[in-house]
Protein backbone atom coordinates (compact mmCIF):
# COMPACT_ATOMS: atom_id res chain seq x y z
CA UNK A 1 0.00 0.00 0.00
CA UNK A 2 1.13 3.63 -1.38
CA UNK A 3 0.60 7.00 0.28
CA UNK A 4 0.15 8.11 -2.87
CA UNK A 5 -3.05 5.55 -3.27
CA UNK A 6 -3.86 6.36 0.20
CA UNK A 7 -4.31 9.97 -0.33
CA UNK A 8 -6.99 9.14 -3.23
CA UNK A 9 -9.41 7.30 -1.22
CA UNK A 10 -12.16 9.03 0.61
CA UNK A 11 -12.12 9.07 4.56
CA UNK A 12 -14.56 6.07 5.33
CA UNK A 13 -12.41 4.11 3.20
CA UNK A 14 -9.22 5.39 5.29
CA UNK A 15 -11.61 4.27 8.42
CA UNK A 16 -12.38 0.58 6.56
CA UNK A 17 -8.94 0.21 5.62
CA UNK A 18 -7.59 1.68 9.28
CA UNK A 19 -9.79 -1.08 10.55
CA UNK A 20 -9.12 -3.68 8.82
CA UNK A 21 -5.48 -3.03 9.19
CA UNK A 22 -5.33 -3.21 12.38
CA UNK A 23 -7.71 -6.17 12.48
CA UNK A 24 -4.58 -7.69 11.24
CA UNK A 25 -1.90 -6.93 13.32
CA UNK A 26 -3.90 -8.46 16.48
CA UNK A 27 -4.68 -11.39 14.64
CA UNK A 28 -0.59 -11.03 14.03
CA UNK A 29 0.39 -10.71 17.32
CA UNK A 30 -1.83 -13.32 18.72
CA UNK A 31 -0.10 -15.83 16.60
CA UNK A 32 3.29 -14.58 16.81
CA UNK A 33 2.32 -14.96 20.65
CA UNK A 34 1.08 -18.95 20.08
CA UNK A 35 3.91 -19.50 17.35
CA UNK A 36 2.22 -19.98 14.67
CA UNK A 37 3.44 -17.27 12.98
CA UNK A 38 6.03 -18.02 10.00
CA UNK A 39 7.04 -14.65 8.62
CA UNK A 40 7.38 -11.77 11.77
CA UNK A 41 8.30 -9.32 9.16
CA UNK A 42 4.26 -9.16 8.41
CA UNK A 43 3.87 -7.60 11.84
CA UNK A 44 6.19 -4.42 10.67
CA UNK A 45 4.43 -4.50 7.72
CA UNK A 46 1.19 -4.00 9.04
CA UNK A 47 2.87 -1.48 11.41
CA UNK A 48 4.17 1.06 8.59
CA UNK A 49 0.59 0.60 6.79
CA UNK A 50 -1.35 1.72 9.77
CA UNK A 51 1.29 4.83 10.26
CA UNK A 52 0.72 5.64 6.32
CA UNK A 53 -2.92 5.93 6.48
CA UNK A 54 -2.63 7.85 10.07
CA UNK A 55 -0.36 10.02 8.22
CA UNK A 56 -3.07 11.02 5.56
CA UNK A 57 -5.96 11.52 8.39
CA UNK A 58 -3.30 13.96 10.25
CA UNK A 59 -2.67 16.01 6.85
CA UNK A 60 -6.36 15.93 6.31
CA UNK A 61 -7.04 17.42 9.65
CA UNK A 62 -3.93 19.79 9.53
CA UNK A 63 -5.70 20.95 5.95
CA UNK A 64 -2.33 19.86 4.27
CA UNK A 65 -3.42 18.71 0.46
CA UNK A 66 -0.80 16.65 -1.09
CA UNK A 67 -1.17 17.57 -5.52
CA UNK A 68 0.82 16.62 -7.82
CA UNK A 69 2.07 19.06 -10.61
CA UNK A 70 1.61 17.63 -14.49
CA UNK A 71 5.34 19.33 -15.46
CA UNK A 72 7.65 17.92 -12.72
CA UNK A 73 5.29 15.17 -11.33
CA UNK A 74 7.05 15.92 -7.80
CA UNK A 75 4.16 15.98 -4.76
CA UNK A 76 3.77 20.11 -3.60
CA UNK A 77 2.16 20.25 -0.48
CA UNK A 78 -0.26 22.95 -0.04
CA UNK A 79 -1.57 24.13 3.52
CA UNK A 80 -4.77 25.97 4.11
CA UNK A 81 -4.11 29.40 5.12
CA UNK A 82 -4.86 29.77 8.81
CA UNK A 83 -6.27 32.73 10.62
CA UNK A 84 -3.43 34.84 12.51
CA UNK A 85 -3.97 34.67 16.01
CA UNK A 86 -3.36 37.98 17.68
CA UNK A 87 -0.23 38.35 19.76
CA UNK A 88 -1.45 38.26 23.38
CA UNK A 89 1.33 38.81 25.85
CA UNK A 90 1.74 37.24 28.80
CA UNK A 91 2.18 39.19 32.30
CA UNK A 92 5.93 39.11 33.46
CA UNK A 93 5.92 36.56 36.52
CA UNK A 94 7.62 38.36 39.55
CA UNK A 95 11.04 37.68 40.30
CA UNK A 96 11.51 35.45 43.40
CA UNK A 97 14.15 36.07 45.65
CA UNK A 98 17.50 34.05 45.27
CA UNK A 99 17.86 31.06 48.21
CA UNK A 100 20.79 31.49 50.02
CA UNK A 101 22.78 29.22 52.50
CA UNK A 102 22.79 30.45 56.11
CA UNK A 103 26.29 30.28 57.30
CA UNK A 104 26.93 27.63 60.02
CA UNK A 105 27.19 31.04 62.99
CA UNK A 106 23.72 32.28 61.68
CA UNK A 107 22.02 29.10 62.43
CA UNK A 108 23.46 28.61 66.09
Amino acid sequence: MKVDELRVLEADELTGRMRAARRELYELRFKHAVGQLENSSQISKVRHDIARIMTVLRERDFGIVATLVADALEPVTVPQEAEPAEAVEAPAAPAKPKRTRKKAEEIS
